[in-house]
């Protein structure tokens, strides 16, 4: 089996990637959807409490998560705290996940935004990055009703895309097509499918 890392910055269009991958053939999983998993136990919301307040819940006790992401984008010690809460339920339930996969030339794809960020890439066999210009990042996001501002914010929150270009063992151009973006991921994963099926899974 070969575990791949995506990642890539806001409005670059990693779960676009991860979805043609996943047409292609390629188990995948998204982080995201993960935690939004955990975001409704009692257990991780009392301790995300203690680490946010109670600023962060309605009068129902319900999570208002526009709320979280101001305060995670502003605040770098809330942030690191509230991944290192979440980040290790997170690669548990990965790893869970991995046990049930009986094909051994199997390739999983795993979207992780913060693959980079958090020094995770060591966890996976290979690492690949989507990556557009900042602008094109930025009229994207502002078209899924995110701020100008905000978006900016939120792109300088995370290392620049060149440097996690330069840190991966492939490369997606997503400032085109759709087409010629899905033909970048299908040359990359029958890439991968050969080093699975070869069983060459050792990092460099």
């Amino acid at each position: 089996m070969l575990l791949v890392g995506l990642t890539g910055n806001y409005g670059m269009g990693k779960s676009f990637v991860l979805s043609q991958f996943e047409k292609l053939g390629a188990i995948t999983l998204d982080t995201d959807k993960i935690i939004a998993s955990f975001l409704s136990q009692k257990e991780v919301l009392e301790k995300m409490r203690g680490i946010l307040g109670d600023k962060v819940f309605d009068e129902d006790g319900h999570l208002n998560k526009k709320i979280v992401a101001d305060l995670i984008f502003k605040n770098d010690i809330v942030k690191s705290s509230l991944e290192d809460l979440l980040h290790p339920l997170v690669f548990k339930r990965i790893e869970s996940f991995l046990e049930t996969i009986n094909n051994k030339e199997a390739v999983v794809v795993v979207e992780i935004p913060l693959l980079f960020e958090r020094g995770y890439e060591s966890r996976f066999d290979r690492t690949v990055t989507v990556f557009t210009d900042n602008e094109t990042a930025l009229h994207r996001l502002e078209k899924n009703g995110v701020s100008r501002n905000e978006a900016i914010q939120r792109l300088k929150s995370q290392l620049p895309v060149d440097e996690k270009k330069n840190r991966s063992d492939f490369l997606i151009n997503n400032n085109a097509t759709p087409i010629e973006t899905m033909n970048q991921a299908a040359k990359i994963y029958q890439k991968l499918l050969q080093e699975a099926h070869s069983g060459n899974n050792q990092r460099a």
